[in-house]
């Protein structure tokens, strides 16, 4: 099942949900009460970036701010949402 991500959403982790530096994965994570999900990639920059405040949009701007030589951003950034989204870990505002 594809969701359709808009620029025009605004996501905030779901409710459980908490996202954070880990020192000893030495990467970003996502902790709920069944588990851990290391983000690897640009995926925790992505989830850094929510507040339930800002769109898909803002988001990608941003990015595309921060790392100008990435290429193929946008797509990846979307494709971080879809799994995000899929797994339960974010939920639209």
């Amino acid at each position: 099942m594809t969701n359709n991500i808009l620029q025009t959403d605004i996501y905030a982790l779901a409710p459980h949900h908490r996202f954070q530096w880990e020192e000893a994965q030495q990467n970003y994570v996502i902790l709920f009460p069944e588990g851990m999900v290391k983000l690897h990639g640009g995926a925790g920059e992505v989830i850094k970036r929510l507040d339930g405040k800002v769109s898909v949009g803002d988001v990608v701007v941003n990015l595309k701010a921060t790392f100008p030589d990435a290429a193929n951003i946008e797509a990846d950034i979307i494709g971080m949402f879809e799994l995000a989204v899929s797994k339960g870990w974010l939920r639209k505002v």
